[in-house]
């Protein structure tokens, strides 16, 4: 699916006359032993930098002892305001409508199928439900319990000692470390560019919360564990967070989507459990959910996305 998406999100750049796609390379760092880093290894197709290589490569950054890396090339940045807000542009030059602040009251099915929201009701002969860390409570109420956990993330961004150190200007690369500090979870980062100065690195994961009580009670458990893993690696930036947003995964056992039919209701379509890493599949996604709302085969298999795995 993602040689597609790259087109695809070309052609939204051509379409939209605005640069969507920043390409910088990434680095994928895990242990020689571990399943996934060698997976990648074989889909990308490349060899490991031997450790002499990735420090003359890659000055500015520790790797630590047992850790190998592989560099996916074609690799990059996606702009996600400048995408959405291109979408939608999109989307309404060729007649679309966007009815935005909306809450989602009741959904009936049917042949015709009568949606009500905060601000009336529609009708339609198929829907798509693509409703995020809301996905959970709407499917219930049309009868479909799923195993979606919310996640609140905290998105941090780190000062560089020397400003442009780890900046997209000088080409360094996004990065993810598989199972970070011995843990299960992964770390990620991007360069500085959103905030200059600031290089984005996050754990991929969080803590389990309610999407309208995500700003309640917050943990940043997971802020030490990233200190530890910027003083570790890179040692050009001051190891306390300088911003510190927030957003929402909504996982799915597998980490993987579901993209499928209702079970009792083949008109009812639904794309949920993006679980963290859904946004850059957005044009094949919007692909395949058309397809299955128009009752069309889809142009994937998309047997590992159906709800009867769970």
């Amino acid at each position: 699916m993602i040689p597609e998406c790259y087109r695809l999100w070309a052609e939204v750049e051509a379409e939209a006359s605005i640069n969507i796609f920043r390409k910088t390379g990434l680095l994928v760092i895990g242990a020689e032993e571990d399943r996934d880093f060698q997976g990648i290894r074989r889909v990308l197709q490349q060899e490991n930098l031997t450790r002499e290589q990735f420090a003359k490569r890659f000055s500015s950054v520790q790797l630590p002892a047992g850790k190998s890396v592989v560099v996916d090339e074609n690799a990059g940045v996606l702009f996600a305001d400048r995408g959405l807000k291109s979408v939608q542009a999109l989307f309404q030059r060729f007649g679309g409508v966007i009815h935005d602040g909306e809450r989602v009251m009741e959904i009936i099915p049917g042949s015709t199928i009568t949606l009500t929201t905060s601000n009336g009701k529609y009708q339609a002969r198929s829907v798509v439900i693509t409703a995020g860390p809301w996905a959970q409570s709407l499917l219930t109420s049309i009868g479909i319990e799923l195993p979606l956990q919310t996640l609140r993330i905290n998105v941090c961004y780190w000062k560089e000692k020397i400003p442009g150190t780890y900046g997209i200007q000088k080409n360094f690369p996004c990065f993810i470390d598989l199972r970070a500090l011995g843990s299960q979870d992964d770390v990620y980062g991007l360069p500085s560019n959103e905030y200059p100065g600031l290089m984005k690195i996050c754990l991929h994961s969080g803590t389990p919360s309610q999407p309208d009580e995500r700003d309640k009670n917050p943990s940043d458990e997971d802020i030490k564990m990233v200190s530890d893993f910027v003083s570790k690696y890179f040692p050009g930036l001051v190891p306390v967070p300088a911003v510190m947003e927030h957003c929402m995964y909504t996982v799915t056992p597998d980490k993987d989507f579901i993209l499928d039919h209702h079970p009792s209701h083949s008109n009812i379509v639904i794309g949920a459990g993006f679980s963290g890493h859904g946004f850059k599949f957005a044009p094949v996604i919007g692909k395949i959910l058309s397809e299955l709302s128009l009752g069309s085969q889809p142009s994937y298999d998309i047997s590992s996305f159906k709800i009867s795995r769970f």
